[in-house]
């Protein structure tokens, strides 16, 4: 799934893990829109994002889960 570009709509609402913190090491953020789950680097937000089927997504983290 292509990124986002300016114009294409409202930008997605990013959030970070609970687990991460203000002091520590950046992690990945991760937006839900319609279409897709939307992950990006937090240190470099403005880098390509990767983007999943939410089943896909799914799948991810029950699998992690399950590790």
């Amino acid at each position: 799934m292509p990124n986002p570009t300016p114009g294409n709509g409202p930008e997605p609402e990013w959030f970070k893990s609970s687990h991460s913190t203000n002091d520590g090491p950046d992690c990945v953020e991760v937006a839900f829109t319609g279409e897709a789950i939307r992950i990006r680097d937090s240190k470099n937000r403005q880098s390509p994002h990767l983007a999943f089927a939410p089943s896909q997504w799914a799948a991810f983290v029950s699998y992690a889960a399950d590790h």
